[in-house]
């Protein structure tokens, strides 16, 4: 008898391959009929720890753009932006359903006003079909969140908020600026102004001093939230960045690649099994990454994590209920 492909042995309810986990882009077919193309948008903003209301210089961690490296300069008009990044987009896959996404920086900490302009302008852009709007839990005023689910009854909107851990000691080492408690507070109001808001939390596995356990803690955590997507990002080593300062002085060593596939699948095991993964590991600048150089194969990674999950055969959400 022939061989049976993983797909049709996959005991995950979530998939139409041999994903173990609900995947961003099954998402995205069960949304919207088949693939986004995401345009990233830099609108200008900033964040509360770099201009003082919280702290200065921001997460240690983040490159001079907030996030927003892979975004058009915010010195170019917003509409320009989407056009140049979705037709360079177009030479690799259909661009025709779109989702701009509010990436760099914080993206609700600004006027109403403000907010107002960017994010109904991106909605007449060609092709749109959501938006997404990156930000911070402490930067969702009353006014901002009343729109925000106002907004979400006329779009698909996603609101991601960092969270990164759950641990308070981690978060004033990469000087966050906010507690958990802090975070729990703008989650739970921007849930309680609309259930048809999506929210998708970040973390980042291998924050300094962060042992297993931290990290799966900010994933039960999380889990607990049950937010509707999550993703968990690697922690990258940037120049320019206060990390990259602490990494040449010995003062960081970055997470291995075997213990980081076997991490994303014990965390993917905690999490819901309806909550969709948006992302197994983050992308940094190739000219500004100096550690670690084993995250340059993002696939590869992908891959070795997609094989642990069937030699091991688990999926996402198998130990939820003992969380």
């Amino acid at each position: 008898m022939p061989k049976s492909k993983q797909s049709e042995s996959n005991p995950f309810a979530f998939s139409d391959s041999n994903k173990r986990y609900y995947t961003y882009d099954y998402w995205l077919k069960q949304t919207f009929g088949g693939k986004c193309a995401k345009i990233p948008l830099d609108a200008g903003f900033t964040c509360p720890n770099i201009d003082g209301r919280c702290g200065v210089g921001g997460c240690i961690y983040c490159s001079g753009r907030g996030s927003g490296d892979f975004a058009q300069l915010p010195t170019m008009p917003l509409d320009e932006q989407y056009r140049t990044t979705k037709s360079r987009l177009s030479r690799k896959w259909s661009v025709e359903r779109c989702i701009p996404y509010f990436q760099a920086h914080s993206n609700t900490y600004a006027p109403l006003d403000v907010l107002k302009s960017s994010f109904e302008a991106a909605l007449g852009f060609e092709g749109v079909v959501g938006l997404n709007i990156a930000t911070r839990a402490d930067c969702l005023p009353e006014d901002t969140v009343n729109y925000l689910a106002e907004l979400a009854e006329r779009t698909t909107l996603t609101v991601e908020l960092g969270l990164q851990s759950s641990n308070d000691t981690t978060a004033e080492l990469i000087n966050r600026g906010h507690s958990f408690a802090d975070f729990v507070d703008g989650y739970r109001r921007l849930k309680a102004a609309s259930d048809r808001i999506n929210v998708c939390v970040h973390i980042i596995f291998g924050l300094p001093d962060e042992r297993e356990e931290d990290m799966l803690r900010t994933v039960r955590d999380v889990a607990e939230l049950h937010p509707e997507q999550v993703k968990i990002h690697l922690l990258h080593v940037l120049r320019g960045t206060k990390m990259a300062e602490m990494y040449e002085r010995g003062e960081y060593t970055p997470m291995g690649r075997e213990q980081y596939i076997h991490l994303v699948v014990r965390a993917l095991e905690l999490l819901p099994p309806d909550t969709v993964v948006a992302r197994l590991t983050g992308d940094g600048m190739a000219d500004d990454l100096l550690s670690p150089d084993w995250s340059r194969k993002k696939v590869s990674v992908i891959n070795d994590i997609d094989k642990l999950m069937y030699s091991e055969n688990t999926w996402q959400g198998r130990l939820a209920a003992e969380n």
